[in-house]
């Protein structure tokens, strides 16, 4: 149970208006994904992009564009998502909401996020086994799909590789490429691992669902509860985009640091927080430049465990006093599980 109902007084005051305006009908597939992305964006989080901090080539309005991208692309995953379009396959459901997003945003704005969210939304309920049988019953052609939006995107960071590089063709199977990359990227271990680490309950090494679940039941605001799971999980699990750009030892040390953090007194959190923020937006040398430190890859499980916890029934309430043109509001109580 939720300690209490949280209300759209607890949020960004353009937060209603956000999600009111993704091109979907509420409650589709498409409006989900594109709902939990706004929610991700939204909020601070150390090191990431929000209504209050951009980076160089990234703003917050881009991320809300892009999550506006790709809701059409995800409601055309179901038969009857889309009428009169014909439904896509989850290759293609990719290609085409990363396609969209690139369209619309400076530089890549949401692959992780779009590579994160559509075999959850393929799948009957966002489960280990109904995702195992979303993703066993890929093909070539979802790889062939998958391959090119991944180099449309142009995530940062990649390298070169011995097999499966970017610049070869695309694999026959696509978890094998996942598989080869699972200690690189956060989100082809899930690919590569049905799943198992965003729902993961071991203590040592908590998946970002039940962290998040935790978090709403005992933080005071969705705010603190987002934050709250953000800071645990990277205290528990290295952030593999800074792996990538900075390599494994700034990677550890940031987790470290937001180890560190969490164990401030309460008294003193916030600010410990912000002066964080501070030096990870400050960064590091890479590549000739000034590079911020950003635990992106932890976003993006971030935004896959806001879209698991709608898809169960932890949807939007509006407060009708406050926002009388909102009909949803951000979280039920009590939180709903699915069978």
């Amino acid at each position: 149970m939720l300690s209490r109902e949280p209300h759209l007084h607890d949020l960004p005051a353009d937060l209603a208006a956000w999600l009111m305006a993704i091109p979907a009908s509420q409650g589709s597939i498409g409006w989900q994904a594109a709902a939990a992305s706004v929610l991700e964006s939204a909020f601070f989080k150390p090191g990431n992009v929000y209504p209050g901090a951009r980076f160089s080539d990234l703003c917050h309005d881009d991320f809300l564009a892009a999550a506006y991208a790709i809701a059409a692309p995800f409601n055309r995953l179901s038969p009857n998502g889309s009428p009169g379009q014909p439904p896509l396959s989850l290759g293609h459901t990719v290609l085409t909401a990363v396609a969209a997003s690139t369209a619309v945003t400076q530089s890549n704005a949401n692959l992780g996020i779009v590579l994160a969210l559509a075999p959850l939304a393929a799948a009957t309920s966002p489960q280990e086994q109904p995702l195992q049988k979303v993703l066993s019953a890929l093909n070539a052609d979802d790889a062939a799909a998958i391959w090119q939006a991944i180099a449309l995107a142009q995530p940062g960071g990649l390298g070169r590789v011995d097999r499966h590089d970017l610049t070869e063709p695309a694999p026959p199977c696509i978890l094998e490429a996942m598989q080869l990359a699972r200690e690189r990227d956060a989100i082809a271990q899930l690919w590569a691992d049905n799943y198992r680490p965003l729902f993961s309950a071991d203590p040592t090494a908590p998946g970002m669902v039940p962290l998040l679940e935790q978090a709403l039941s005992t933080s005071p605001s969705l705010e603190a509860a987002i934050l709250e799971a953000f800071l645990t999980h990277l205290a528990n699990h290295h952030d593999t985009l800074i792996a990538r750009r900075h390599g494994p030892a700034v990677a550890a040390t940031v987790s470290q640091q937001a180890a560190e953090v969490l164990s401030t007194p309460e008294p003193q959190r916030a600010t410990a927080v912000r002066t964080w923020d501070t030096a990870l937006r400050r960064g590091r040398w890479h590549d000739g430049q000034q590079r911020p430190l950003n635990p992106g890859a932890t976003a993006d499980l971030l935004a896959a465990a806001l879209f698991v916890l709608i898809r169960r029934g932890v949807i939007l309430h509006a407060a009708a006093h406050d926002h009388p043109a909102c009909e949803a509001s951000l979280l039920a109580d009590p939180l709903q599980t699915e069978d």
